[in-house]
C-alpha cells in the first residue's frame, strides 16, 4: 500500500493512493498514519480489505497539499557515509561500523514544502536518501533478517545538510542537520510488501533540472536489515521511528571548487524507485 497524509500543515488527514492513481480517504477507518497504526496488523488489514473492495471514498487531489506521510515520529536515526561511492567522493575511508546521528522530528516537512536556507549559511547541501519506517519494537536484534522483519515501510527522504555548520563549527554533526525544514519526507509511506528488495532501488536528485545524484542502494556499505539490527543494539526503535540510510555520490560537497551549494530560488527534485518524487523550492530563512 501507498499511505500518505494530505491537507494543510498540522491538519493533514490519512489517505491511500490506489493502483490506478486515485487518492482515497482513510479518515473513516483510521485516525492517522503513525506508529500506532503501523503496529496494528488488524487496522492495516482493514485498510487492505476496504481498498480491495472499492469501499474507500475518492478525494479530489486538485490543489491538495501532500504532507509528511507519517505523524508523531518518535525519533529519526540517520546513517552517515553509508555508500561506497559517497565515501570515495568525500575522500573518507568506508566506516568499520555505521556512523549514527540523530535528526529531530520537527525538521520534517512535506515532500513539496519550501526548504529554508539557514541565516548565515553558505554551504547548504542536498542528499537523497531511502528512509526506513519501523513497524515493530526493535531492541537487541540478532540478525539482518530480524532487522528487515521490523520494517513497516519505506519513503523518500531529503537529508538537507549545512556543511559548514556540520563540519567546521566544532562539536557533533547535529548543528548542520537540524535546521528547520531540513527533512522533507514522502510523498508516500510504501509498505514493506511492495519493496521486495530494499537493496535494489535507484535514487536520483536534480538541482535546477540538472541530474546531480544517480545511485543505487546496492552501493550501501551497511544494508537496510543490518542498519536496523545495528541501531537496535544501541537504542530501542519503536513503531513510527524513522531510520534514514545514507546518500549516494553526487552531493555538492563532493564537487570540485567552486562547490555548487544551494541558494534561495534553487529547485531540488528527488525520487527513489517506487517511492515517489519530491520537489522543493529553496527560500531564505
Amino acid at each position: 500500500m501507498k499511505l500518505l497524509r494530505v491537507g494543510t500543515a498540522g491538519r493533514e488527514r490519512p489517505a491511500l493512493l490506489d493502483p490506478d492513481g486515485t487518492l482515497r480517504d482513510l479518515s473513516g477507518l483510521v485516525a492517522d498514519i503513525d506508529g500506532t497504526l503501523l503496529a496494528d496488523e488488524d487496522a492495516l488489514g482493514r485498510i487492505r480489505t476496504a481498498a480491495a473492495a472499492g469501499d474507500l471514498p475518492a478525494l479530489d487531489a486538485t490543489g491538495l497539499r501532500i504532507g509528511p506521510p507519517l505523524a508523531r515520529i518518535g525519533k529519526i536515526v540517520c546513517i552517515g557515509l553509508n555508500y561506497h561511492d559517497h565515501a570515495r567522493e568525500t575522500g573518507a575511508e568506508p566506516p568499520a561500523e555505521p556512523v549514527v546521528f540523530l535528526k529531530a522530528p520537527d525538521t520534517v516537512v512535506g515532500p513539496d514544502d519550501t526548504v529554508l536556507i539557514p541565516r548565515g549559511s553558505v554551504k547548504t547541501d542536498w542528499e537523497v536518501e531511502l528512509a526506513v519506517v519501523i513497524g515493530r519494537t526493535a531492541r537487541y536484534l540478532e540478525s539482518a533478517e530480524e532487522g528487515l522483519a521490523h520494517v513497516a515501510g519505506y519513503a523518500v527522504a531529503h537529508d538537507v545538510s549545512e556543511r559548514e555548520f556540520q563540519i567546521e563549527r566544532g562539536g557533533t554533526w547535529d548543528k548542520g542537520k537540524n535546521c528547520e525544514t531540513f527533512n522533507p519526507l514522502g510523498p508516500w509511506l510504501v509498505t514493506a510488501d511492495e519493496v521486495p528488495d530494499p537493496q535494489d532501488l535507484s535514487l536520483r536528485l536534480w538541482v535546477n533540472g540538472e541530474l546531480k545524484q544517480d545511485g543505487t542502494t546496492a552501493e550501501q556499505i551497511f544494508p537496510v536489515g543490518e542498519v536496523v539490527r545495528y541501531v537496535s543494539r544501541f537504542m530501542t526503535l519503536y513503531p513510527g521511528d524513522v531510520v534514514s540510510t545514507g546518500t549516494p555520490a553526487g552531493v555538492a560537497m563532493g564537487h570540485p571548487e567552486p562547490k555548487p551549494y544551494l541558494r534561495a530560488g534553487d529547485v531540488v527534485e528527488l525520487e527513489v524507485t517506487g517511492l515517489g518524487r519530491q520537489r522543493q523550492v529553496l527560500a531564505q530563512a
